[in-house]
C-alpha cells in the first residue's frame, strides 16, 4: 500500500485522506490518455489538478492549453477552441489557429464545461470522438493529438435532465471523473493551508512570516469555506497585509468567518434553506411571543435545531452531507448536534 508521502503531489498543500485519494487517482490516471472530468466547487483545485496530470503524463514536454469556456461568447469560443479562417467574418484578416490546434501533442483544460452552448457541444464531440474539425469558416479537416481534460463546478446530469447538456457529450467527458472536496470536507488540511499561504505572501510582500494566534486558527478551522482555497487565501493575504507586530490575530478576520455575522452558505443551500428558514423564524415567533426579553436568542437557538435536525433528516442522518447543504465545517456541525442534543439523529 502506497504511503502518504508517495502518493502527494508537488505544489498541491493537503494530507486529508479525501485530498489523498485525489492524488492516487491523479497519479493512476496521468500516465494514460483517457479523457478526464473534474468536478467540485468553484475554488477546490481543478486547475492544479488537470496541470499535475499533464506534468505527470507523457505530454509533459507538450503544451498545456486552459480555455475558460465560460468567459466567451458562443461565436467566440468556437473561434478561440478551432480557429478560423481568413475571411470567416468581418473582423478575421487572417487564419488563425485555435486552442485545439496549439496543444496538438499536449493536453487542453476545458473549464467550466457546462458553459458551451448546446450547438458547440456537437462539435466538441466530434473532436473526442473522431479527433478531427475544421477551423471557422474552413473545409479542410485537420486531426490533432489532443488530451482533453474538462472540469465543470455544477451537476452535469442536472444540466441535461434540463436539456442543456448532450448526454452523449456527458459520457464521452466522463471516462474518468475526479471529484475535488470542498474545503469544509477536508478540515485537516487547512493548518497546512494557513501556513503555506502565510509564508507565500510574507515573501511577496518582503516581510518576515506571521504566527497565527490560537484563536484565529481557532476560527478557520470552524468557518464553513463556500469559496473553499480561494476563500482562504483571500483572507490570509488580507490579514497579512493589515497585520503589525508579525501576528494574524482573529481580529484581522472578516466579521463572518468570527461568527460575528450571518455565515454565508453556497448559493444551492441558501436557495434550499431560504423558505425553511423564513418559515420557522415565523412560526417560532409567534410561540415564543414578543413580550419575552430575550426573544431573538430564543428564536435563534430553536430555529438553529430545528434547521439542523431537518437537514440531518434530509441527509439521512450523514453528518459530511448535512454540513455540506448548511455550508458549515462538520466539527461545527458535530458540536451543535451535541448542544442541541440531536445525537440520536447523527450516525
Amino acid at each position: 500500500m502506497a504511503t502518504s508521502e508517495s502518493v502527494l503531489i508537488s505544489g498541491l498543500i493537503g494530507s486529508s485522506p479525501p485530498m489523498l485519494d485525489v492524488y492516487r487517482m491523479t497519479r493512476k490516471v496521468a500516465p494514460t490518455a483517457a479523457t478526464v472530468l473534474l468536478t467540485g466547487e468553484t475554488g477546490t483545485g481543478k486547475e492544479l489538478i488537470a496541470r499535475a496530470l499533464h506534468e505527470l503524463s507523457p505530454r509533459a514536454t507538450g503544451p498545456f492549453i486552459r480555455v475558460n469556456c465560460g468567459a466567451l461568447s458562443e461565436s467566440l469560443l468556437e473561434s478561440e477552441l478551432f480557429g478560423h479562417a481568413k475571411g470567416a467574418f468581418t473582423s478575421a484578416n487572417e487564419n488563425r489557429t485555435g486552442r485545439f490546434e496549439a496543444a496538438h501533442g499536449g493536453t487542453i483544460f476545458l473549464d467550466e464545461i457546462n458553459s458551451v452552448s448546446y450547438q458547440l457541444q456537437v462539435k466538441l464531440l466530434r473532436v473526442l470522438q473522431e479527433h478531427e474539425f475544421e477551423r471557422v469558416g474552413d473545409t479542410r479537416t485537420i486531426r490533432v493529438d489532443v488530451r482533453v481534460i474538462a472540469a465543470t463546478n455544477v451537476d452535469l446530469q442536472d444540466e441535461i435532465t434540463a436539456g442543456r447538456f448532450r448526454e452523449d457529450l456527458f459520457y464521452r467527458l466522463n471516462v474518468i471523473p475526479i471529484y475535488l472536496p470542498a474545503l469544509r470536507e477536508r478540515g485537516d488540511d487547512i493548518i497546512d493551508l494557513v501556513t503555506f499561504f502565510a509564508r507565500r505572501y510574507a515573501m511577496a510582500n518582503g516581510i518576515p512570516v506571521p504566527t497565527i494566534t490560537s484563536d484565529a486558527m481557532r476560527f478557520l478551522q470552524q468557518y464553513g469555506w463556500p469559496g473553499n482555497v480561494r476563500e482562504l487565501q483571500n483572507y490570509i493575504e488580507r490579514a497579512l497585509v493589515l497585520s503589525t507586530g508579525g501576528e494574524i490575530m482573529a481580529e484581522l478576520l472578516p466579521p463572518h468567518v468570527r461568527g460575528l455575522a450571518p455565515v454565508r452558505i453556497g448559493r444551492r443551500a441558501s436557495e434550499d434553506l431560504e423558505s425553511l428558514c423564513t418559515d420557522l423564524v415565523s412560526r417560532r415567533l409567534a410561540q415564543v411571543g414578543e413580550e419575552s426579553t430575550d426573544v431573538y436568542n430564543q428564536v435563534i437557538n430553536v430555529v438553529e435545531k430545528e434547521l439542523i435536525l431537518q437537514v440531518l433528516r434530509q441527509s439521512q442522518g450523514v453528518q459530511t452531507r448535512t454540513a455540506t447543504r448548511l455550508g458549515i465545517n462538520r466539527n461545527t456541525l458535530h458540536k451543535k448536534i451535541e448542544d442541541h442534543q440531536l445525537g440520536s439523529e447523527a450516525r
